[in-house]
């Protein structure tokens, strides 16, 4: 089924730490949104590959997702190698989103580098009329990409101000990421009070850059077309 906004994440969680209020805007004004994780974050220090997927359902109803998936791509081993390549493409031919988004290409996390790396390269396969996959070519009209754990100038933000709160909901489902309740956790870089503040600073700073409360920052590699020099289209 066709999607306005397709979303990547190379973990579950990832989604909602860098876009989740994003996705509740588009979502309330009426657009489709698709929500693909690339992996089951079966090397993650905590939880397990069955409960993440139960978190990462429970996470996109509250962000009132049409649909997500998983790709099954292996944890700490995600490269631009065919087979994945192939995998991405296939879901961005068979959703068919106006728009993409995947994670910035500067990120301390490396799965999260090699992921914006393939995803790229698959955005723009899809659209090659002579790479074959099971559905016809189809090419988005931008790449939107979103931060996860570090940031930089970004291209606009979005003002999420009126929809923070179904990002908070949607990354407290991710009990076994961010709180050590689970028996057997450990304390990780997640689980410590001062990581969810990490990601609310950003998203508070974005905002007040902006003026408005939070706002979430997109990077785009095209020059954003105006039709004049004025701040607001009166």
């Amino acid at each position: 089924m066709p999607t306005d906004l397709l979303v990547f994440g190379p973990h579950p969680d990832d989604i909602e730490i860098g876009l989740g209020a994003t996705i509740a805007r588009h979502v309330a004004e009426g657009f489709s949104v698709g929500l693909v994780d690339l992996t089951a974050g079966e090397l993650s220090s905590n939880g397990t590959v069955a409960g993440r997927q139960a978190e990462a359902a429970a996470a996109a109803t509250i962000l009132g997702a049409a649909v997500r998936e998983n790709l099954g791509w292996p944890d700490g081993n995600i490269t631009t190698s065919p087979p994945l390549v192939r995998s991405a493409v296939d879901a961005i031919r068979r959703h068919r989103p106006r728009a993409i988004a995947i994670p910035h290409w500067q990120d301390r996390h490396p799965d999260h580098v090699r992921a914006s790396e393939v995803l790229t390269v698959a955005a723009f396969t899809s659209g090659l009329r002579r790479y074959e996959a099971d559905q016809d070519p189809w090419r988005a009209d931008w790449i939107c990409y979103y931060f996860i754990n570090d940031s930089a100038v970004p291209s606009f933000v979005v003002d999420v101000s009126a929809h923070y709160d179904r990002k908070r909901a949607a990354l407290d489902c991710y009990r076994s990421q961010f709180s050590t309740d689970a028996a057997g956790a450990i304390a990780t870089r997640l689980t410590a009070p001062t990581f969810r503040t990490l990601v609310e600073s950003r998203d508070a700073q974005f905002g007040a850059q902006a003026g408005v409360a939070f706002a979430e920052g997109i990077v785009v590699r095209e020059p954003l077309q105006r039709a004049t020099l004025f701040k607001h289209d009166w």
